[in-house]
Order: C-alpha cells, then sequence, then structure tokens
C-alpha cells in the first residue's frame, strides 16, 4: 500500500512586498537580500487574513486538482508554526470550513521542515488502515512573527500555504510504484538557539519574534539535509542520477544550489520558487509543488526528492513518485 499524490494545490496572499519597499525601512538593499538569498519578493498576508484562510484556499485548489469532494477526505494534517489560535488546532478550522464531519484533524509544528513531517506522518497512518484519504497543509502567516526592524530575518519570511491530496492505493510493489517510497526524519534540540521564536504561551505569554544566528543555520544545513537524502538513497536504492526533480525547502538560494551540488543533481531538475515567495516555512514545498504542476513540469511517474530544515534543528527527506 502507498500513500499516492492525486492532487496539489497552493495559494499566496494578494500582497506582494519587494526588496525595495523593504529597502525603504530598514538598513538594506534589493541587491544585498538577492545576492545573499536569492529573494526579489514576498507574499503578505492582509490584515485579518489568518493562517486557516490560506490553508482552506490551498486545500480547495487540492481537491480541484485531484477532482475529489471535501466529503472524502477523513484525516487532515496541518504543518504550521503560526496558528489561528493556541488551540484549537487550525486543521480543525479548516476541516469544518470544508464542510468535513468525520476523521481526524491536527496540527503538526516542526517549523520549515513542517511539511515532510507532515508527509511521512500522514502516510504511517494512511499505512495503518486507518484512514483512506487525507489534505496534508503547510500553512504560514510568518509575517506575524517577525520583528520588522531586523534586517536579518524580516527579508527572508513570506505568508503562503500549499496542500496535497493524499490516497491509500494498493501498487504492484515494484520500483515504479507511485506514492511516497521512504521518508527521514531527524531533530536535535541542541541547537534551539540559532534559530527560534522569543515567545510563547508557556514561557512569556505572548507570541515573540523570530530569532536567528544566519550564518550557523547555513553551516550546519548543506551537510544535515544531504544526510536524510544519502539515507533516502540507501534505503531504496536510488541515487541522484535516478531524480527527476529535486524539490527543497525554499529558504535560500545559495543553500538550494550547495545542497544540489554536493549531492550530485543538476540545476535543471532543481525546483526554485523562493525568488517569488521567499521563505514560507511549511508551506514552502506544497508551493513549489503547486507551482511546478502548474507549468506542467511533474509528470506521471516522475521520481521526486523532497526535503526541508528548520528550527530545532528539524530535518528530513521524502522520496515519492508522482
Amino acid at each position: 500500500m502507498r500513500s499516492v499524490v492525486l492532487g496539489v494545490g497552493g495559494y499566496l496572499p494578494e500582497r506582494v512586498l519587494t526588496n525595495a519597499e523593504l529597502a525603504a525601512t530598514v538598513d538594506t538593499s534589493d541587491e544585498w537580500i538577492q545576492q545573499r538569498t536569492g529573494i526579489r519578493q514576498r507574499h503578505i498576508a492582509a490584515k485579518g487574513e489568518v493562517t486557516s484562510d490560506l490553508g482552506i484556499a490551498a486545500a480547495k485548489a487540492a481537491l480541484a486538482d485531484a477532482k475529489i469532494d471535501a466529503h472524502g477526505i477523513d484525516l487532515i494534517v496541518v504543518a504550521t508554526a503560526t496558528p489561528d489560535n493556541t488551540f484549537p488546532a487550525t486543521a480543525v478550522t479548516i476541516q469544518a470550513a470544508l464542510g468535513i464531519t468525520r476523521g481526524a484533524a491536527f496540527d503538526l509544528q516542526a517549523v520549515c521542515s513542517g511539511f515532510i513531517f507532515a508527509l511521512a506522518t500522514a502516510d504511517a497512518m494512511l499505512a495503518s488502515g486507518r484512514f483512506h484519504r487525507a489534505l496534508v497543509i503547510g500553512a504560514e502567516t510568518f509575517s506575524r512573527i517577525l520583528d520588522w526592524t531586523d534586517r536579518t530575518t524580516c527579508v527572508l519570511f513570506g505568508d503562503g500555504a500549499g496542500a496535497v491530496v493524499l490516497e491509500r492505493q494498493e501498487q504492484p510493489g515494484t520500483r515504479e510504484d507511485r506514492g511516497i517510497i521512504t521518508a527521514h526524519l531527524r531533530s536535535d534540540g541542541r541547537h534551539k538557539s540559532k534559530l527560534y521564536v522569543d515567545g510563547g504561551p508557556s514561557s512569556t505569554q505572548t507570541v515573540g519574534h523570530v530569532r536567528m544566528e544566519g550564518r550557523e543555520v547555513f553551516r550546519h544545513a548543506v551537510g544535515m539535509i544531504t544526510d536524510v537524502i544519502e539515507d533516502a538513497f540507501l534505503a531504496t536504492g536510488y541515487g541522484p542520477g535516478d531524480i527527476d526533480w529535486f524539490i527543497p525547502h525554499q529558504a535560500n538560494r545559495r543553500i538550494i544550489d550547495a545542497s544540489a551540488q554536493k549531492l550530485g543533481i543538476a540545476p535543471n531538475k532543481v525546483i526554485t520558487t523562493v525568488d517569488r515567495h521567499g521563505n514560507t516555512s511549511a508551506a514552502s514545498i506544497p508551493l513549489a509543488l503547486s507551482v511546478a504542476a502548474g507549468e506542467g513540469r511533474l509528470k506521471p511517474g516522475d521520481l521526486l526528492l523532497l526535503e526541508a530544515m528548520g528550527g530545532g534543528f528539524t530535518w528530513g527527506s521524502v522520496l515519492l513518485r508522482w
């Protein structure tokens, strides 16, 4: 049994914030931002537009792409570090908005690795036989937890949401099976201080702001990313030459390029949206999937390699056949 992707969808808020606009408010420039990150612009949620609103729009797009009714979903996993409320889960708000009254819905928090962790979780729950069809959503409004006077962080992040519909399907059991083939997850809490939010209900009773040691994150990122990808290759017998599309977390163009180069993945196989979206945390991979699918680049049978790294640190990879 495999968890097969039936459809994918994405949503970006209407408001676009360019580097030039940021340069008018903090000590930075378009050239500085693009040179260090590859980002040209990012989308910012409107006043009153919350994470669940973004997630609902992405979920509806994924359902339409899959050509199924929302009532066919019995599991919703939402990856987010910016929920609407401390509780209930943003997932149940999305569930209610879609008119779904059965099954389970919950949030998962692994920051930028959230969508990878959510995919792996949904895959395991579908494989158990307890659920048949899942919505896996990455949705973030990181603009709400940024310190807009801190040029080291406020230039990096944007808002958005992406979603996939997964269905439990019997496959032949060959190397050509569609669906999720393998997933590898890691965490190491010793690195908390390198990327975190300085607030929370239990500690400060405030939301807090993103704080980051950028050089330290960059220093660890490439090694950690390639570690879980090499594990995926070892587990399946595939190698870089077998990959049709590499779809990494969209945090920084230099990290993406360095990871692909270290792994031996050709640049023309790398899906990159960081220039247009910025770092949308848990939403970045499903948004990139949505863009690639919308452009007609993803073909049935293509082998996709997904990876991400986030605060914690957390990191992981998923290998799937489209």
